[in-house]
């Protein structure tokens, strides 16, 4: 949209629900938001759709279309006759656009940014409705090429599958002076290891917080993020002695996390999976250096020793290991910082730009 090439509205529909409030959870954030807002300049839609529990994954893409197509039906009627559609996420949004492209008569594309190709096509039905929409779109997107290899392997045509890497905003995540950073944070001399994510399992902060035991004590680790497993992670932190080690800062706004980056000694991402994780770029604009497990998109990332490690194996051993590597040999926080450079989001753009103008030509 920056460019000035394309025209965009965003149709992003969110399960109903009747009531709105903290205690109902995540469908009590559903319920409160906006039918209507925009964001940077773009006006988004949130019509509702029916996701009923239990069986809700198998008929979402359907629900999902539904819910979708009135509002996209009006926008034609008030003057948005669009070109293409552009979805993100494979399953159930990606399946969904398709179903609404179909009827409309439009082309689409579709992204695939992590679970929805490394995780849900082990479910028959949803890797059957996921070939088939990437069979009827014109391309598909992978921000990272394990992901495009996976669809390949699925059995998708690989000459309509494209890479295009998600990238980073340099002017929101830059270097910051350490000093002044932990000035702010209110930290002291000790050495911080940082973890960013979801407090769920498949993001390993567990694993983080059991390779305190073997790193000097002088080390720290700072968890930024909320989620189901805030309590148990803090239970193992009170049971493994390292309760005044581990700080649980809660959710932090994407604005403010430059700070928490610049603050730290390194980054550390111990994830199950992930298609290409926005954090190792933020952190390394910021100078940190990262490690990170070897897993899908990520060596696509830490492709070097001047930025990180990478662990081959998901344990904390491993990770203690790739610390006390990384801090015998420190990279410079300036050679981190030029690393994230080369994954501005501009080649990203061109790159998008000439196949929507490939289709629309088409």
């Amino acid at each position: 949209m920056k460019t000035g090439e394309v025209e965009t509205k965003v149709v992003a529909p969110v399960p109903w629900f009747p009531f709105s409030g903290k205690r109902f959870g995540e469908y009590g954030r559903f319920a409160a938001t906006p039918y209507v807002e925009q964001r940077n300049g773009i006006e988004i839609f949130h019509p509702r759709y029916l996701l009923p529990p239990k069986v809700g994954m198998n008929i979402a893409p359907y629900t999902l279309a539904r819910g979708a197509i009135a509002t996209i039906k009006q926008l034609i009627r008030d003057g948005f006759d669009f070109d293409l559609i552009d979805a993100h996420y494979y399953y159930p949004d990606g399946v969904a656009a398709g179903i609404v492209a179909r009827k409309l008569n439009k082309p689409y594309v579709v992204t695939a940014r992590g679970t929805d190709l490394n995780l849900i096509p082990e479910y028959p039905r949803p890797r059957r409705l996921i070939l088939e929409t990437a069979d009827h779109a014109t391309g598909s997107i992978g921000v990272c090429k394990a992901l495009m290899d996976r669809l390949a392997d699925l059995g998708a045509d690989p000459t309509k599958l494209h890479v295009m890497r998600n990238g980073v905003d340099l002017e929101r995540f830059h270097p910051i002076d350490q000093s002044e950073a932990r000035e702010r944070l209110n930290f002291g001399d000790e050495r911080i290891l940082l973890s960013v994510g979801h407090l769920v399992e498949r993001k390993g902060h567990h694993l983080a917080i059991e390779a305190l035991l073997g790193l000097p004590k002088n080390s720290i680790l700072v968890i930024a993020g909320t989620g189901p497993d805030l309590e148990p992670l803090k239970v193992l932190a009170e049971g493994k002695g390292l309760a005044k080690r581990v700080r649980f800062v809660g959710e932090v706004p994407n604005d403010q996390l430059k700070w928490w980056y610049s603050a730290a000694d390194v980054l550390v991402l111990c994830s199950s999976r992930e298609g290409w994780a926005n954090v190792l770029l933020e952190s390394m604009a910021c100078g940190t250096p990262v490690v990170a497990t070897n897993i899908w998109g990520t060596p696509e990332v830490v492709n070097s020793p001047n930025v990180g490690r990478l662990m081959h194996t998901r344990t904390s051993a491993a990770l203690v290991e790739c610390l006390n590597d990384l801090f015998s040999d420190p990279p410079s926080r300036k050679a981190v910082h030029q690393h994230a450079e080369y994954f501005s989001w501009d080649a990203t753009t061109q790159a998008q730009l000439k196949l929507f103008a490939s289709i629309v030509n088409a």
